[in-house]
C-alpha cells in the first residue's frame, strides 16, 4: 500500500479514462467522505455503489447513485439506479454484473500489515476481492477514530493500493425514548424470546424496546446483519452467553459503543455472505428474527420496500433472515409494526398489498394491538388473526368485509 495524498488520489482517478467507472464505497454509517468527495469531483461519469447511504454528500450531475438498498442520502434522487438483490446475493454482483473499477473503504489506520474495516464490513470484502481479480483500484481512507474489529474486517495492506489518512468524527447516534406504541410492541415480542435464544434485530424504537425487555433473560446469543447500543446494555447486564461471540456485519450507534468494539475479541465482524445466508441462520439455536415493514396484508405479506411504487429501500436483509428463523429449530420470524402509520394517516394492515412483496410467512405480526400468531395456522386463521390481534379497531370492519371478497371469511 502506498500513502497518498487526497490531490494525488485525484490525480490517479483521472487516470482512469474517459468512460463511465463504478466506485463501490463503505455505506451506511461508516462513509469515507473525505476521500469519496474529491473523487468522485475527478470522475466525469461515475456509477456510485453504496448501501443504505446517508446525507451529507454531494454528487454533481455525472454521478450516477447505484445501490441495492436505498438510503435516505438518495432516496428520491432523481438518477437513482437501484439493483434489487437480497443482501445475502449482492457480494456475487461484483465479480458479475456490477464489476468495480474504484473499491473507496474507511478503515482504521494499519497494524501489523493489516487495516481493520471497523463498524462496515457487509459488501466490501468481496468487492475488494473482484477488484484485485480485474486489476482495479483499491483505496483505503485510514482514521485512527475507527475502531478495530476482528474477523472478516481485517483487511492484509497488499490489497489495499492507496491509503490516505484522515482524522475525523466517526457518525454517531443517540437513540432516543422509545414511544409507548413502541413500548407495547417490544414487550410483546421480548415476552416470546426464550432463554438461549439467538437474536437478529436492527436499529429503531422497537428493537431498542425489545432489547431493553429482555434483561431478565439467560445465554442470549447475537447473529445479525447490524446492531446498536442495545446489544452493549444486554452484554453489560449478563444476559449473553459469554462463552459465544456476538457476529455481526455493520454497527452504527453511540460513541461510547464505539469505544467498546475497539479490539474486543467479543465481536466477530462477518461479511455479508456469512452473516445473511439462510442456511448458517437456520443453524443458529432458536433464531429469533425482528424485522418491520410499510403494510402487512391479509396473506400475511410483507412490504417493506416500496411507497406508491417508488422504491423506498428494498430487499435489504429481511427475506433472508426470515427464511434463516423459520428453518432454525425453535426459531421465529416477528413483523413488528405500529398498526397505524402515523404520517401517512393509514392502517398498516391492508387487505392485499398493492406493490412487490418483500417477505411473506412470518411465525406472527405484533402491534401495539396485540400478537397474531400466523405459522400454521390456515390462510382463514391467518386473517382473523391479524384482523382481530394486529388490526387497529378502526378499520376491522372494512378488513372483514375485504376478507370475505378475498375468500379468507
Amino acid at each position: 500500500m502506498q500513502i497518498v495524498t487526497t490531490e494525488e488520489l485525484v490525480h490517479r482517478a483521472q487516470a482512469l479514462g474517459p468512460g463511465e467507472q463504478r466506485v463501490v464505497a463503505s455505506g451506511n454509517f461508516a462513509t469515507p467522505s473525505t476521500v469519496l468527495a474529491p473523487l468522485l469531483g475527478a470522475l466525469e461519469r461515475v456509477r456510485l455503489h453504496a448501501l443504505n447511504q446517508q446525507p451529507g454528500l454531494e454528487l454533481h450531475e455525472g454521478v450516477v447513485p447505484e445501490t441495492c438498498f436505498v438510503g435516505p442520502g438518495v432516496r428520491r434522487h432523481p438518477r437513482l439506479s437501484y439493483v434489487p438483490a437480497r443482501l445475502s446475493t449482492v457480494p456475487t454482483l461484483f465479480s458479475r454484473a456490477l464489476p468495480p473499477d474504484v473499491v473507496v473503504v474507511h478503515t482504521t489506520l494499519p497494524r501489523e500489515g493489516k487495516v481493520s474495516l471497523g463498524l462496515e464490513v457487509n459488501i466490501l470484502p468481496a468487492a475488494i476481492e473482484a477488484a484485485r481479480a480485474r486489476g482495479a483500484l483499491v483505496v483505503a481512507q485510514m482514521n485512527p477514530r475507527m475502531p478495530w474489529t476482528f474477523g472478516d474486517a481485517e483487511i492484509d495492506l497488499a490489497a489495499v493500493d492507496l491509503g490516505v489518512e484522515v482524522d475525523e468524527p466517526l457518525a454517531s447516534h443517540t437513540t432516543a425514548p422509545p414511544g409507548d406504541d413502541a413500548i407495547q410492541i417490544g414487550a410483546r415480542v421480548a415476552r416470546e424470546v426464550r432463554d438461549g435464544s439467538t437474536l437478529q434485530a436492527g436499529i429503531g424504537e422497537v428493537p431498542d424496546a425489545t432489547m431493553a425487555r429482555l434483561t431478565d433473560r439467560q445465554d442470549l446469543r447475537i447473529w445479525t446483519e447490524m446492531f446498536s447500543d442495545g446489544v452493549l446494555a444486554l452484554e453489560r447486564r449478563g444476559v449473553l452467553d459469554r462463552d459465544v461471540e456476538i457476529v455481526s456485519s455493520f454497527i452504527f450507534g453511540s460513541e461510547e459503543l464505539y469505544a467498546w468494539l475497539d479490539r474486543n475479541p467479543r465481536v466477530r465482524m462477518r461479511r455479508t455472505e456469512v452473516t445473511n445466508a439462510p442456511a448458517l441462520i437456520a443453524q443458529q439455536p432458536a433464531m429469533t428474527s425482528i424485522n418491520t415493514a410499510l403494510q402487512v396484508d391479509l396473506f400475511d405479506q410483507a412490504n417493506a420496500s416500496r411507497i406508491k411504487a417508488r422504491i423506498y429501500s428494498g430487499f435489504g436483509g429481511q427475506t433472508d433472515f426470515t427464511v434463516g428463523a423459520t428453518h432454525s429449530s425453535g426459531g421465529q420470524a416477528f413483523m413488528a409494526l405500529r398498526s397505524w402509520h402515523p404520517r401517512a394517516d393509514v392502517s398498516t394492515i391492508v387487505p392485499l398489498v398493492d406493490e412487490p412483496v418483500t417477505s411473506f410467512q412470518h411465525s406472527a405480526v405484533v402491534t401495539e394491538q396485540g400478537l397474531a400468531q400466523l405459522s400454521g395456522r390456515s390462510e382463514k386463521e391467518q386473517a382473523a388473526n391479524l384482523i382481530t390481534q394486529a388490526a387497529h379497531p378502526d378499520v376491522r370492519d372494512e378488513l372483514w368485509e375485504e376478507a370475505g371478497n378475498l375468500g379468507l371469511a
